[in-house]
């Protein structure tokens, strides 16, 4: 069953669910890549790129051709938690390795882009890619948001899924004391 529900697909796009796939079908999409498939769709009237790309991947994982937390680069997960502590010693708490290695189980990584109390991309142990989003929700409160993409199997992205729960658990205890 689709994540967006037949109303809102059929406001946005003009068609229900049980338009779009038969459509695609009929269209080839099931041998077709996910460009492709965007192609189709984008051919419909009023379809904007947003939309092209939902009803592309809606269509992919009820055909069996695209998985929970499957992208076009490999699988993808996120996680995020609020935390009752300034964005800047959150942040800190990220890019210091001596505070890192307190929480982080896997504290030696790269960080590539860093933009102070905003974001940070990190290139992880095997390649994948982290993002942190930062934002800043008050004196005393900021949420962290952790985007790990590029992994390679569902297993990969279950297992980094718990992973950052339980990191961010960790930041937590270390940033809140």
């Amino acid at each position: 069953m689709p994540a967006t529900s037949d109303a809102s697909v059929k406001k946005a796009t003009g068609k229900a669910w049980n338009e779009w796939f038969p459509l695609l079908d009929k269209a080839g999409a099931k041998k077709l890549s996910h460009a492709e498939i965007v192609g189709v769709v984008g051919k419909e009237p009023n379809v904007g790129p947003w939309w092209q790309q939902m009803v592309t991947v809606e269509y992919e994982r009820a055909r069996g051709l695209r998985v929970k937390h499957q992208t076009a680069t490999g699988f993808s997960v996120s996680a995020s938690k609020t935390f009752a502590a300034p964005v800047r010693r959150v942040y800190s708490a990220w890019t210091t390795a001596r505070a890192r290695r307190r929480w982080l189980a896997d504290s030696d990584v790269v960080i590539r882009v860093p933009r102070p109390n905003k974001s940070l991309r990190i290139t992880w142990k095997d390649g994948s890619a982290v993002d942190v989003g930062f934002v800043d929700k008050g004196e005393n409160k900021c949420q962290v948001a952790v985007g790990h993409g590029r992994l390679k199997s569902a297993a990969s992205a279950a297992r980094m899924k718990r992973y950052w729960q339980q990191q961010l658990a960790s930041l937590q205890d270390a940033v809140e004391r």
